[in-house]
């Protein structure tokens, strides 16, 4: 009889110390999810903390550009008022937040694209660096995009996995969405000379 109760007992210990570990290393999972969220939301404020300093600099040599500046102020108000917690993180959102974002890209380009009718900004050594820091910011915003897919994609594999999905499921760790592509970007543009 105390053989029987030594096994119980280790049977018990033995899933007791997996469900633990298994439990803490969802945790950590997620906190390397929301740390990777955190790194994409620093660079989209990074970007849009370029903005009102880039617009200005261009007005000073373009001031008949008016609808450029709004359309640039405009996307940058409305991508700085749409935020997503971790831990508010659906699908739904993230493409509502993406879509922002990708407003802010359009118009920097349509700003970046008037500033080649005025050789003299380009020429101006505060254009040339604050262009070549939101060069720098859209490079990181990618890396850190793609760090947050990676991180979301092991943590997402993670809690799906038998058995750990029953420890995921008993505990509430849900799936995150991943950044996706912009819509219309599978097309390659068409160039015509």
């Amino acid at each position: 009889m105390k053989k029987t109760w030594i096994i119980v007992i280790a049977v018990i210990a033995v899933i007791a110390i997996y469900f633990t570990s298994t439990y803490n290393s969802m945790v950590a999972q997620e906190e390397a999810v929301s740390t990777a969220w955190s790194n994409v939301e620093n660079q989209y404020q990074r970007r849009s903390d370029l903005i009102p300093n880039l617009v200005n600099t261009v007005k000073g040599y373009a001031a008949h550009e008016k609808e450029t500046f709004d359309a640039v102020v405009s996307a940058r108000a409305k991508a700085t008022q749409t935020t997503v917690s971790i831990d508010d993180l659906t699908p739904e959102k993230m493409q509502a937040y993406q879509r922002a974002q990708g407003e802010v890209g359009s118009a920097l380009s349509r700003l970046l694209a008037v500033t080649e009718n005025y050789p003299e900004l380009k020429a101006n050594e505060n254009f040339k660096e604050l262009q070549a820091q939101l060069e720098g910011t859209e490079n990181r915003i990618s890396v850190e995009r793609r760090n947050f897919n990676k991180t979301t994609r092991e943590y997402n594999t993670a809690i799906r996995k038998f058995p750990r999905n029953i420890v995921a499921g008993m505990f509430g760790f849900e799936k995150h969405p991943y950044f996706e592509a912009e819509e219309g970007s599978e097309k390659a543009p068409e160039v015509k000379f």
